[in-house]
């Protein structure tokens, strides 16, 4: 299905060729449909849909984006044109990472993004919780305060990543008592990933394959290596950077996105599949919810402080493209993360 620019093949048995500028998507059941390759911006294939080579080639020579996830939603590969922009900046980049000082500074700033949206979400749950509910929440939020306060004191990079995982840990209990205190129907205990173990982290994860392909999309057309980061420092085949701006974009955009499905029911227990070893993933009819859900919350507008304005959801990862590609540029003395408002 194509949703604006962007098309998804939810279908596992699809096969994509090209034809004449155009994408020819050929469904399981034999279904046909044609997709002009003309103002596609990105494909995403989910489960074990298959594009041709020529069909590749076609989209990177126009810079189309063609990502790969799996079903749980964990990227396997996100392809694009090859890097653009200035080399310069990408030597900026790689200066950075070389040193420990300016990969330390990137990191805290990221954290203390991510522990910022973290307390807003928590304070936002607790307004209409019960009073021992909220209490509850309210503590959590001060814990992860607590962590943030200590931030500007951290001296090394797997000091800084301890305080993330534990205010991580915390504000997922926040989210427990959130989703328990409302009700819901579907279970969620703690957030486990490979493999999800129930509907809600399902839900998560696959949100988050979505959106580390737009965050790695967007680092690339600004001209940066999605590869080289400092939060999460540098391993073979993972997209380091993209994980980092992901962060910051975790509580207050994909978690309130699928904690929103969630509360009103938008998602319900026949949207997943359960696996005898335990795993739970979205169906095909659960993955196409969520992401025509999604492409219409990506169109809700949020305030973005340090621009002082609102702009689409969409927008974000490019914008904090633009505002990392600033700071390793030397055109701001530090790196702003998105902060949310609401």
């Amino acid at each position: 299905m194509r949703l604006l620019n962007n098309l998804y093949v939810t279908d596992h048995r699809a096969r994509l060729s090209l034809q004449h500028g155009s994408l020819i998507v050929v469904r399981g059941d034999g279904a046909r449909s044609r997709i002009p390759l003309e103002g596609l911006e990105g494909v995403v294939l989910v489960g074990h849909a298959q594009m041709t080579s020529e069909a590749i080639a076609a989209c990177a020579s126009r810079r189309i984006r063609v990502a790969s996830l799996q079903a749980n939603g964990r990227v396997r590969y996100a392809l694009s044109g090859g890097l653009s922009g200035n080399v310069h900046l990408r030597m900026a980049q790689y200066r950075a990472a070389h040193d420990p000082g300016r990969c330390l500074s990137i990191a805290r700033w990221i954290v203390a993004g991510k522990l910022q949206n973290a307390r807003r979400m928590l304070r936002r749950w607790a307004w209409d919780a019960s009073l021992g509910r909220r209490h509850r929440l309210e503590r959590l939020e001060a814990a992860i305060a607590d962590r943030l306060s200590g931030l500007p004191e951290v001296r090394d990079g797997d000091t800084a990543r301890g305080f993330e995982g534990e205010a991580t840990r915390l504000y997922f209990e926040g989210l427990r008592e959130h989703l328990t205190g409302a009700g819901c129907e579907l279970a969620f205990e703690a957030r486990s990933r490979r493999p999800p173990r129930d509907p809600v982290n399902a839900a998560l994860s696959f949100v988050y394959g979505l959106l580390l392909t737009e965050i790695a999309g967007a680092l690339e057309v600004i001209g940066l290596d999605p590869q080289v980061g400092y939060l999460h420092g540098v391993r073979p085949g993972r997209p380091s950077l993209a994980l980092d701006l992901m962060e910051e974009f975790r509580p207050a955009h994909a978690d309130r996105f699928v904690v929103g499905l969630v509360t009103h029911r938008a998602l319900v227990a026949e949207d997943f599949v359960a696996t005898t070893g335990g795993a739970c993933y979205l169906s095909e009819a659960g993955r196409r919810k969520v992401i025509e859900t999604y492409e219409a919350y990506k169109m809700e507008e949020a305030t973005h402080t340090l621009l002082a304005r609102d702009v689409p959801r969409g927008a974000l990862p490019m914008i904090q493209a633009i505002l990392m590609a600033r700071h390793l540029r030397g055109d701001l003395l530090a790196y702003p993360p998105f902060i949310a408002t609401t």
